[in-house]
């Protein structure tokens, strides 16, 4: 009894580690990486039957691996020049291209605004069809204080974002231009453009009420009539009412995004059903947990909740 006592406390503690990530030596982060990539199977998009290409193509708001498994799926990544993953942020960036390209606005002369760039692809790909492109991130003196420059999600400059195997160079350097942006403070002089978007970006403005200010800030400051937004954000799917609404980063429930859509409509502005994804494929109800293997990345623990990736479509009404 006193040895399966002793395997079960240090099993424990190791589980505790896990949870815990930064109480692990590197090594002991790779190896549970490693474990936990070689346990499942990842078939190559080669490989793996696809959806018919007349099946609906991003039908959830939410992060669904029915959409992995359709072609246009494929076709996006190739304009971004980035390889498959089954990862929620390359959903992300699959979801706000599909959706901003279905909405016809980018094209020749169009004007388009990013805000949280980061290095993200698609003001290469968007200026490669023609669209000037305006791409923010935070302030210099947020941007420190946030951490995001020493993570790889922050950016100053454009050569950054400067994908030429998206791109000509002197394609981009003509229709893409940077400058700083507070999303909590959008400067007057960003507005009449075609389009704007932001990808996992609001959830890190301090609180719920914040970032769902800045999505009708974004839509009603920058937009002209007709313009559209897409932005993603985290969401919840443990809970209805537990979640974190205050800090760093904060995870949208159902009763949040439903709010935000109500509030938007009210205003005047079209907004897309919001849909939960029904989970109808494995993949659909694996949790990555810290320290994440990042592929499989569908879902994730995220503070103590299973969350996901949302998205919102906005055409501004008036």
């Amino acid at each position: 009894m006193k040895f399966m006592s002793k395997i079960t406390k240090s099993l424990e503690k190791f589980l505790s580690r896990i949870a815990k990530p930064w109480l692990l030596p590197d090594t002991s982060l790779e190896l549970v990486k490693s474990v936990n990539r070689q346990s499942h199977y990842l078939p190559p998009p080669d490989l793996f039957p696809m959806r018919d290409r007349s099946s609906p193509f991003m039908e959830f708001s939410t992060c669904s691996a029915n959409d992995f498994l359709h072609p246009r799926y494929l076709e996006i990544c190739e304009m971004l020049k980035h390889p498959f993953m089954w990862h929620r942020k390359l959903w992300e960036f699959v979801f706000v291209t599909h959706h901003l390209l279905e909405s016809g606005l980018v094209k020749t002369g169009s004007k388009g605004l990013v805000f949280g760039v980061g290095k993200e692809r698609l003001p290469a790909l968007f200026a490669s069809m023609g669209a000037k492109i305006m791409a923010t991130d935070a302030p210099v003196d947020i941007g420190e204080k946030q951490g995001w420059n020493k993570s790889g999600q922050y950016i100053s400059s454009m050569t950054q974002i400067r994908y030429t195997e998206i791109v000509d160079g002197a394609i981009f350097d003509e229709n893409v231009s940077f400058q700083p942006c507070d999303m909590t403070n959008i400067q007057s002089e960003l507005c009449d453009f075609d389009f704007n978007w932001s990808s996992c970006c609001f959830e890190h403005l301090g609180s719920l009420e914040a970032g769902i200010e800045f999505v009708i800030n974004a839509v009603e400051k920058t937009l002209r009539v007709g313009g559209v937004a897409v932005h993603t954000t985290e969401f919840n799917l443990s809970s209805n009412d537990a979640t974190i609404t205050h800090g760093g980063t904060v995870i949208y429930r159902r009763k949040d995004i439903e709010e935000l859509v109500h509030r938007l409509r009210d205003r005047g502005h079209i907004v897309k059903p919001f849909v939960i994804g029904d989970g109808s494929h494995y993949w659909d109800f694996h949790v990555d947990i810290p320290p994440y293997s990042q592929d499989p990345h569908l879902k994730l623990l995220l503070m103590g909740y299973v969350s996901t990736s949302v998205g919102i479509v906005v055409q501004r009404g008036r």
